[in-house]
């Protein structure tokens, strides 16, 4: 209430972003995006062909490495491109879902200094006006509106700078989430394609005869 009005729309802010962190700090957990040995379990599905869609749909709705895997394993009869495209669609897909929110974050970090100046300026206009009023006799009017002021710029820096830092922590974390998912598709990529098995699929295939057209005898036509 010192604040002023212009405290409203900080703690409104305060609320949201403590809102977000803790949403996120649950999401975000290692364990639920990627699994601990998920991606050796999956290279042993593929090479035994534990693959059926009840298993893949298991998979894909268990963790957004499971979901990234999934989508590979699903059109793991392609070729290497055809599944490196799925990988990446699919990969844009988990990286929106895991920064979910992050921008709203990262709005309220830029916006509540911006706050903190609002209020600062409401109540030094209150207190130029009361000024204005009935002079400077009263010392008490004066502090009142610098109070308003410098509690409003306190209390928007309050909820901007661990928003800020925060913001950076969740980026940086999915940034790593995403070296760690790239690296787990990758591995799978080359089980598909480059596997033992796969390799003589596509060396059987290499070795069959071409038909060629039959020559045309001198002459015809």
């Amino acid at each position: 209430m010192a604040g002023g009005w212009a405290m409203v729309p900080i703690l409104i802010c305060s609320a949201i972003a403590l809102a977000i962190v803790l949403e996120r700090c649950w999401t975000l957990r290692r364990q639920s995006v990627l699994p601990p040995g998920l991606g050796d379990e999956v290279r042993q599905w593929a090479r035994s062909g534990q693959l059926d869609p009840k298993h893949l749909d298991t998979l894909a709705s268990g963790s957004p490495l499971g979901e990234l895997l999934a989508a590979a394993l699903t059109v793991r009869r392609q070729p290497r491109e055809i599944i490196k495209e799925r990988i990446e669609d699919t990969g844009r897909h988990v990286i929106h879902r895991m920064e979910r929110y992050l921008n709203t974050l990262g709005t309220i970090a830029l916006i509540g200094p911006l706050l903190g100046l609002f209020g600062t300026v409401i109540g030094l206009i209150r207190m130029f006006m009361e000024v204005m009023a009935g002079g400077i006799g009263d010392p008490a009017k004066m502090a009142g509106g610098i109070g308003e002021a410098l509690i409003c710029t306190a209390s928007g820096l309050t909820v901007a700078i661990p928003a800020y830092v925060l913001h950076r922590y969740f980026r940086s974390r999915v940034a790593g989430y995403c070296v760690e998912m790239e690296k787990q598709a990758t591995a799978l990529l080359d089980e598909l394609t480059l596997s033992p098995a796969a390799a003589t699929a596509a060396a059987s295939a290499a070795a069959r005869p071409r038909r060629t057209p039959a020559p045309t005898a001198p002459g015809a036509g």
